[in-house]
């Protein structure tokens, strides 16, 4: 490299010496290192006006059990999903507060993830083991995430239970482990697959060998979380203190005659402004899915008033409503507040932040990460200003577990909401009858919540 190249394009001592004298030369600038440096970004920014503004009273709210806890574990969308149906369980019912079992589907869902990784992997026994598709494959075969249309499949194939019937083990709860563990065994399956191919074996024998590690991946599975039941008695007292015993239940029959909600009437519309993902149309991402032959990721991309017209639709209507969102983002975790002004990072740090939502989504910046429940909405003037959010993180966050989101931050970092299918408008209904869009599997749609 030359030595005019290496001045055009290198850090030089002059460029070091130049910013630290800017640095240097305004007084503000030692202040604000100061404080940074001895209490953290997030004291110093903290916005006193927005944590007044964003109180935890709603026009409209929605009656709810307690506030689940994932713990140390990435469920956040099977406790969303599980805490709607409970919703629905306990209305219908007249029963007093419960849970369902998350280990349970946690279980299955691992089961289900195994075989649909080896599936893949013999779907691309043909390509390089560095392609980038095969890599993306490797790179995370069996996370704690999923999807709303991943969380029907486990519910249609094997239903549901009360908590107590599969309780949490020390691995459902803490899982970080037990996921390396499993996902260094699917790795070795994959080796495995794939040199018997480069060798001449057959893929029916491949599949062969396939049910053989799916049964050591059941007995590691069962190690970890428990055995799933197959029956049980469902023994309750309702609100009005009557006892009932439904004895002898499959947890499908469970389901089936406790739950009224029909989880196929509800869809996934997103809100993604990005200039390859045009509105009023449908989108599925290749490789996301969890049951094999089961129901495909589909979304419907609408724009912002829309989307959030139909989430507050269905809360009107008393209904909660499952959604994903980055929760990351300008998030006061002890608070419970969810909003763009809560801390003033560019105050603090006199920078300025100007990406717009989609081009967090095209450069990285942002993608869901989470899911949640919406229980709640204040409405002024026709409009909502603050959201209630129930969170599966716990009673010690936020007021009893809920969280407060404004409508800005709404605006900015929610992606995805599932609602009934006739809160569509009939040209929304008919556009999801299309053929959908298939995405990339590294496309931010693709993330797990």
């Amino acid at each position: 490299m030359s030595d005019t190249l290496t001045a055009a394009t290198g850090i030089s001592s002059s460029m070091i010496e130049k910013f630290a004298q800017e640095f240097g030369a305004m007084p503000a600038n030692r202040i604000r290192m100061n404080a940074i440096a001895k209490n953290g970004i997030n004291s110093v920014a903290t916005n006193r006006e927005a944590l007044i503004d964003m109180q935890f009273t709603f026009s409209t709210e929605i009656e709810t059990g307690p506030v689940t806890n994932q713990k140390q574990s990435g469920r956040c969308w099977m406790f969303a999903g599980l805490n709607t149906i409970r919703h629905d369980m306990a209305k219908t019912n007249n029963l007093k507060p419960f849970e369902l079992s998350q280990c349970y589907q946690m279980f299955w869902d691992k089961f289900e993830k195994a075989n649909y990784f080896l599936e893949r992997v013999l779907d691309t026994l043909e390509e390089e083991t560095d392609s980038r598709v095969v890599q993306w494959l490797l790179q995370a075969p069996l996370n704690d995430g999923g999807q709303w249309d991943m969380f029907v499949n486990l519910v249609d194939k094997y239903g549901v239970v009360p908590q107590y019937v599969m309780p949490e083990t020390f691995h459902s709860s803490a899982s970080r482990q037990m996921n390396q563990i499993l996902t260094q065994k699917l790795r070795s399956h994959a080796s495995v697959l794939r040199l018997s191919f480069q060798t001449g074996t057959a893929v029916a024998e491949l599949r062969q060998k396939k049910e053989q590690m799916l049964g050591e991946f059941y007995r590691m599975l069962c190690y970890f979380l428990g055995t799933p039941p197959t029956k049980f008695d469902f023994e309750y007292r309702d609100k009005d203190e009557k006892f009932h015993r439904d004895a002898d239940l499959s947890p499908q029959e469970f389901l089936r005659k406790y739950a009224s909600t029909d989880l196929h009437e509800y869809v996934s519309v997103i809100n993604a402004p990005t200039s390859d993902k045009p509105f009023n149309q449908t989108y599925t991402v290749k490789y996301l899915g969890n049951v094999e032959g089961g129901r495909i990721v589909r979304y419907l991309n609408v724009d912002i008033e829309t989307f959030k017209n139909l989430a507050l639709a269905q809360l009107s209507d008393g209904e909660p409503v499952w959604f994903g969102c980055d929760v990351g983002k300008m998030m006061d975790g002890e608070g419970g507040i969810l909003d763009t002004a809560v801390f003033d990072y560019e105050g603090a740090l006199d920078v300025r932040f100007e990406m717009t939502k989609a081009e967090r989504l095209d450069y990285g910046e942002s993608l869901m990460t989470h899911a949640m429940v919406f229980t709640g909405v204040n409405v002024v003037d026709g409009r909502a200003n603050r959201w209630k959010v129930e969170n599966s993180w716990g009673k010690e966050r936020g007021s009893e577990g809920f969280f407060v989101m404004s409508d800005k931050w709404f605006d900015e970092y929610m992606y995805q909401i599932v609602v009934n299918r006739k809160y569509l408008s009939a040209e929304l209904a008919e556009i999801l009858n299309q053929e959908p869009t298939v995405l990339n599997p590294w496309d931010p749609m693709g993330s797990l919540a």
